[in-house]
């Protein structure tokens, strides 16, 4: 299997450029980000994260827990979340991209969410060691400019046995079904969301982030690699989209 490495944008020749184009991309499209993932997903997008909140439920009643939403974009995961936690717990939502966090405070306003928001890079997180019982990242890991560096990083920040939940989009493993998808993605998906969005440069992006990204399989390697234990991974709408949980170690 080939090592996951990072997010490749064209025209990207590092970490620190690849980072640079991701946080701007999503600024561009972050006041009609959740209109695109509801209409191109077909409304699955709220099924995928529900299944990823059932997963997690188990530590969000624990009392005092302590959970971090990475990449939590415009908030839908991070107060689905939050609605599931513990009174006594603490539901944090963080992402690089200020546009983003500043739809995901609007949205947690009208809702009467009380979830802090942070800014922060996922690869140099502001947490202590070992002070974290839940990461859940949503749609935006395959986004990360090292993986590798970027699972340690979260590794580092959860308690022992501490749960990592990766929501990402996959390869589908039937080739009918992937021949089916591959077209949706590479051609409707960029012209629908270029036209609603008004950036088309970034509805290329997207769909090729995942075309490039690590099958199932090379991503529960990496995460074993890491320090991970435990690593399953379900696949979700004929592996269109994949759900990874592992134990800290």
């Amino acid at each position: 299997m080939t090592p996951a490495r990072g997010t490749t944008p064209r025209g990207a020749a590092n970490e620190r450029q690849a980072a640079e184009y991701v946080r701007g991309m999503f600024g561009r499209v972050a006041g009609r980000y959740d209109l695109l993932n509801h209409l191109l997903s077909f409304q699955a997008d709220r099924y995928w994260r529900s299944r990823t909140v059932a997963r997690v439920e188990h530590i969000l009643r624990r009392p005092g827990t302590r959970v971090m939403d990475l990449c939590c974009g415009t908030g839908d995961l991070l107060l689905a979340l939050e609605a599931k936690a513990d009174a006594s717990g603490v539901v944090l939502g963080g992402d690089f991209c200020h546009p983003m966090l500043v739809e995901a405070g609007r949205k947690s306003a009208r809702r009467r969410a009380v979830a802090p928001l942070v800014e922060c890079d996922a690869l140099a997180l502001p947490f202590a060691d070992v002070s974290l019982d839940l990461i859940t990242v949503a749609f935006g890991f395959r986004n990360f400019a090292n993986y590798r560096a970027g699972l340690k990083e979260l590794n580092r920040v959860l308690k022992p046995g501490g749960m990592l939940a990766i929501l990402e989009f996959s390869t589908p493993p039937n080739a009918v079904f992937r021949a089916l998808y591959g077209f949706y993605s590479r051609r409707l998906l960029p012209l629908a969301g270029g036209l609603i969005s008004g950036d088309g440069e970034a509805y290329r992006y997207l769909p090729e982030s995942v075309r490039k990204f690590p099958a199932a399989e090379v991503l529960a390697a990496e995460m074993e690699g890491a320090g991970f234990t435990r690593v399953r991974f379900d696949r979700l709408t004929f592996g269109i989209v994949a759900l990874h949980t592992g134990l800290a170690g």
